[in-house]
């Protein structure tokens, strides 16, 4: 019993110390704090927690994604694709405004019972029209890699933003923006993959001194027109990458290699894959892309174009290694619904619905990514990563701010030279066999190259 009444009384007295007024409590180390009353209120769907003079803000910003593919249509000598489903995505984020000129956030992904690190930032707002950021955050470089997967127009993004464009990377970040011109400028260390990649940089450095790598990046947008319900966009990014500890293994020489899916992540197969390209020196990767809303109306297209350099005291070749793609969006509200723009970070955002319930929005696109470089080569310098073409078309189901519901149809065509590195099927030999050799593939024996169809449907809320 005494000790049951020493708890309450030390509950009593905690309870008294929070119920202190404003400017009168302390933290949990006993120093004096400032306190503020803070008002919750709900915006569209998101717990935001405000003080009355809107210096602080502290608010939740999750999503979920559950997706599902079903593949069909490959030739009978290829590979079985696999159908299935995931959860994409499980985010859970918290962003706070610290003071006016302060913000601090940090993402998690929890997709599939892994847990990963996404954003982690730091960022001042002090000076007008300008941020600065140090962390963890996606640098300002392809449109489609930095709109929200929330707001894509189709479930996945086109295969050359997934090959080529930077994703997220511990860096420093800078960037200007007004109503007609964006522009940014990054500075990257290591990439963030999770737990594996980080414990494998640690390894380097404490074992062999090794540096992590930088990469620098650049990119001007112009707005000719941006208004609230159109506008166009005209933009390009250059970027110089070399090969990150996370790519450079003990005893192995530095290397720089492209991968992607066919805008699809249910199927885990990536018949597009250069594979280690040895003693790569950098790269350098440009975009440029022509985006554009008017009304329910949103179009967007982009090129990008990457130069692989080797170190010349190894490797020397005559010029240095070409791959590129391209790809072309747009899509339609149907029900006198509005596309969206945000200005300050150069990318689309959320629908505005045409209706109470929401929306209806149709897609269509195109995407076209070519990884081979073979021609004037030696056969031991040439490059054989494939490439493939795609169609596909969408729609995508707004029901209120908060939830969506995508249907996607995709028909892929890979090349011979699309076989994942030599280990999936790529087409029939002289004798009608199937081979993952390209060099064997005999085009009168059958296709070469695997061409399939997909159905993928995605449930999506944001919270």
């Amino acid at each position: 019993m005494r000790r049951l009444l020493m708890m309450v009384a030390l509950f009593l007295i905690g309870a008294a110390a929070f119920a202190q007024k404003p400017g009168q409590a302390v933290d949990q180390y006993g120093n004096k704090v400032d306190v503020q009353e803070v008002n919750p209120t709900e915006r569209d769907g998101i717990l935001v927690f405000e003080s009355k003079d809107k210096a602080y803000k502290f608010w939740f910003d999750s999503r979920v994604q559950v997706d599902f593919g079903h593949y069909f249509g490959a030739q009978e000598w290829a590979d079985p694709i696999g159908d299935g489903a995931s959860i994409r995505r499980a985010r859970f984020a918290v962003k706070t405004q610290i003071t006016p000129d302060w913000y601090g956030e940090v993402d998690m992904e929890l997709a599939n019972g892994s847990f990963e690190l996404k954003d982690a930032i730091v960022r001042y707002t002090g000076v007008k029209n300008w941020q600065f950021s140090v962390g963890s955050q996606k640098p300002d470089f392809s449109l489609s890699r930095n709109t929200s997967s929330r707001y894509l127009e189709f479930m996945e993004r086109p295969m050359v933003v997934s090959a080529f464009a930077p994703s997220r990377h511990l860096g420093i970040f800078a960037k200007y923006s007004n109503k007609m011109f964006f522009g940014s400028a990054s500075v990257l260390f290591q990439e963030i993959e999770g737990q594996e990649t980080r414990d494998f940089v640690e390894a380097n450095n404490k074992d062999y001194g090794m540096d992590e790598g930088l990469s620098y990046l650049g990119k001007v947008v112009v707005r000719p027109i941006n208004e609230a319900d159109y506008g166009i966009h005209i933009g390009g990014a250059v970027m110089y990458d070399v090969p990150k500890t996370s790519d450079e293994k003990a005893g192995k020489t530095p290397f720089l290699r492209y991968s992607c899916r066919n805008t699809t992540n249910i199927s885990r197969k990536k018949y597009l894959d250069t594979d280690d390209i040895q003693y790569a020196d950098h790269a350098l990767v440009a975009t440029a892309e022509l985006a554009g809303h008017y009304d329910g109306l949103r179009v967007e297209t982009a090129w990008m174009s990457n130069w692989t350099y080797m170190d010349p005291e190894h490797v020397v070749l005559d010029k240095p290694y070409h791959f590129q793609g391209w790809y072309a969006e747009c899509s339609y509200l149907l029900l006198g619904g509005k596309q969206t723009y945000d200005s300050g970070s150069a990318k689309f955002n959320r629908v505005r619905p045409g209706r109470s319930w929401g929306d209806l929005e149709l897609a269509l696109k195109y995407e076209f990514l070519d990884m081979n470089d073979y021609e004037g080569r030696a056969l031991n310098q040439a490059v054989f990563g494939g490439s493939a073409e795609l169609y596909g078309a969408g729609l995508n189901f707004y029901l209120g701010k908060n939830t969506k519901i995508a249907l996607n149809y995709q028909y892929v065509n890979n090349d011979r030279y699309a076989n994942g590195k030599g280990k999936l099927i790529c087409g029939l030999d002289a004798a009608g066999n199937p081979t993952n050799n390209f060099a064997n593939v005999d085009a009168a024996a059958g296709d070469a190259g695997v061409n399939y169809h997909m159905l993928l449907a995605r449930f999506q809320v944001a919270f």
